[in-house]
């Protein structure tokens, strides 16, 4: 089984790499349903340890509330991260790769495993 996930993770993210349209962080609103290559600055985040669904939340761009794009960890995911990600990638500057989707009318892309963040 886990041998499988690790396959179906590889291929997503080869599927990105190969789908995905390089953009500027000030792009990120006209894209939404694209997969697309971003890189900016992490501002920080949150691990919201006490909140439904148990997410983690990384401000790429700006400092929040004003970050133009948010990226959401989940637990399952988050599991597998070496360090805690709103901790390691802060004051990085980092490429996103993944599908920008809207919550709330904000872009956020959902991050489904590590290899989807390259520190620069």
């Amino acid at each position: 089984m886990r041998k499988c996930l690790t396959l179906v993770t590889a291929l997503l993210s080869v599927t990105l790499a190969w789908s995905q349209k390089e953009i500027k962080i000030e792009e990120i609103g006209q894209h939404v349903g694209d997969s697309v290559k971003v890189c900016a600055k992490i501002y920080g985040g949150i691990f919201l340890e006490r909140a439904k669904g148990q997410p983690t939340l990384i401000n790429v761009g700006a400092a929040y509330p004003e970050a133009p794009l948010t990226l959401i960890i989940r637990p399952e995911v988050r599991k597998d991260f070496k360090s805690p990600p709103e901790d390691f990638y802060k004051d990085k500057h980092v490429c996103i790769m993944g599908k920008v989707e809207l919550y709330r009318d904000k872009p956020q892309i959902t991050i489904h495993n590590e290899d989807q963040l390259t520190v620069q």
